[in-house]
């Protein structure tokens, strides 16, 4: 075998296919969480403002090194925008506290104004950076070009423990469905619920996005599509979104490396 053919697909070629999967998956299971535990349809990292939380943590990274600010050792864009979603979730529970039940319409309201507001300022950083806001553009539109075992190694124990904890409160899931006051009075802790799960949610899309960049509607539709197919049981709903969602980002990404004749960002195709 050609020891470059041999490099190539060890050290480029299978990173990013594992990366698609995981990240694929990840998003999927964090947009079954969110669904779930909000009621709500058109619920996913979106709606939360984890996703845009994300894309301001790296826009953020990014305009800083543009102007030439010395930045310490290990401060980068994927871990900027690991705490830019973590910290977007932090604000959103800190509005929604007023409401003791945190209920799904609290915590949809506080996501949708600090998205709003997070958007405005990436906006912003995009009018600071000029003539180099393609870098900032390119990583909101999501490219898992720049895959590596390091990026596997986080993914795959942040994959495994975000799955398992949804699987196993899966079943109290399944029992909010039927409403808070219900939920209750069968035993579930909807407050504590709800925060574990957007936690567990919150952590998963950080990771993924601080990977991959911006990957839209895959934790939006990938639940949807599998309804159809299997039901709402959340107990077989959550660990097949992750198969679901990883199978269709690793299409989306096979496509736009090896069918199309140039590299379109992944977020374009999803």
């Amino acid at each position: 075998i050609d020891p470059v053919a041999a490099a190539v697909v060890a050290d480029v070629r299978m990173p990013r296919i594992l990366a698609s999967v995981l990240v694929g998956g990840m998003l999927g299971v964090s947009g079954s969480i969110f669904q779930a535990i909000l009621l709500n349809p058109l619920a996913d990292s979106y709606t939360l403002g984890i996703s845009t939380g994300a894309a301001f943590g790296a826009s953020l990274v990014i305009v800083l090194q543009i102007f030439g600010l010395a930045l310490p050792a290990g401060i980068s864009v994927p871990v900027f925008a690991f705490l830019g979603g973590v910290g977007t979730l932090a604000v959103v529970l800190f509005l929604a506290a007023g409401d003791r039940r945190l209920s799904s319409t609290s915590l949809i309201l506080a996501g949708v104004i600090v998205a709003a507001i997070l958007s405005a300022a990436i906006g912003f950083l995009k009018f600071l950076a000029d003539e180099q806001v393609g870098l900032i553009i390119f990583w909101l539109m999501g490219s898992l070009a720049g895959s590596s075992w390091q990026n596997i190694a986080l993914l795959i124990p942040a994959a495994l423990a975000g799955i398992l904890v949804a699987v196993v409160y899966s079943r109290d899931l399944n029992i909010m469905a039927t409403g808070d006051r219900a939920a209750t009075t069968l035993g579930v802790n909807t407050v504590r619920l709800r925060m574990l799960l957007l936690t567990v949610g919150t952590l998963m899309t950080s990771l993924a996005v601080s990977v991959s960049g911006i990957i839209g509607f895959v934790g939006l539709i990938v639940p949807h599509m599998l309804r159809h197919i299997v039901g709402p049981d959340n107990r077989r709903l959550i660990p097949l979104s992750f198969f679901a969602g990883g199978l269709l980002l690793l299409l989306a990404d096979t496509l736009t490396r090896a069918v199309l004749p140039v590299e379109v960002p992944i977020g374009v195709l999803t």
